[in-house]
């Protein structure tokens, strides 16, 4: 998969991005950018950028991660240069820009979920946010942001915003191939008088387990029972018709949830 996930990129960069001036950002970015400028072919350039930063973080995610990185990124400078000379689907950068980064965020993310890496952004900003004062979310769009002016300069400036929409697609597109469709997930509070009805309505209709946490009104003073409970998003729309049918009245939050782990949760999805 880590193979598959090489080739798609290797087929975006090279079917979409090139022949249309368009870059993603990170190290991908800066390897286009400088086969722009100069005679070095991409393949070549991003095994040269990507390196240092994947024996730098060894000791930080492993040898297995090392490794699985590793064919990726040989994989892709590989099947970049077999189709380096192929005609490009399109010569319309609103089309390079969309599917481009549709399947450039396909591929790379296929990469992550299997353990790999295509680009050392990530990396070096957990190698270098322990000496500077920023996040590593900070320090890649500071990056990424110094990517793309550069990109300004060198493609001109619609290109680069063409670019800055590509990036922004494909790591979309990477957030739902690691995620999965039903991987974005809601947390949902809801404080209602029916909650024994509510709780078995949600367990009956939905398969979701449910938390009752203990609160108390801070207008009244009164006791309340808050029912938590976690969906993916494709089971919000029910559980908000679950909520007004049994209380309209009821106070609901619902959260993004980064990841939702546990047997319970596992089982109830399948």
């Amino acid at each position: 998969m880590i193979i598959v996930g090489a080739v798609l990129a290797a087929l975006s960069i090279e079917l979409f991005l090139i022949p249309n001036l368009i870059i993603d950002g990170g190290i991908i970015g800066i390897s286009l950018i400088v086969n722009h400028l100069t005679t070095v072919h991409f393949g070549v350039l991003i095994i040269c950028f990507n390196i240092p930063f994947l024996i730098a973080g060894y000791k930080l995610l492993g040898k297995s991660f090392f490794l699985a990185s590793l064919i990726g990124i040989i994989s892709l400078a590989a099947v970049e240069s077999l189709f380096h000379h192929t005609t490009p689907f399109t010569s319309t950068p609103l089309l390079a820009t969309v599917f481009g980064g549709v399947i450039l965020g396909a591929g790379v993310g296929l990469v992550i979920k299997y353990g790999g890496a295509l680009d050392g952004t990530d990396i070096m900003a957990i190698l270098l946010t322990k000496k500077i004062p920023f996040s590593i979310g900070e320090f890649i769009m500071f990056f990424n942001i110094f990517v793309f002016v550069w990109a300004g300069f060198v493609l001109g400036w619609e290109q680069a915003m063409y670019s800055i929409i590509t990036y922004y697609i494909a790591s979309k597109t990477i957030d739902m191939v690691v995620q999965g469709f039903e991987g974005d997930t809601k947390a949902v509070l809801i404080v209602s008088d029916n909650y024994k009805e509510m709780a078995d309505c949600i367990i009956t209709k939905l398969g979701r387990s449910v938390t009752k946490l203990n609160g108390k009104g801070g207008y009244i003073n009164s006791d309340k029972e808050i029912i938590y409970v976690v969906v993916t998003r494709l089971e919000l729309s029910k559980l908000k018709t679950i909520i007004a049918e049994i209380d309209p009245l009821a106070f609901t939050t619902i959260m993004d949830t980064q990841e939702a782990r546990g047997s319970k949760f596992k089982s109830a999805l399948h």
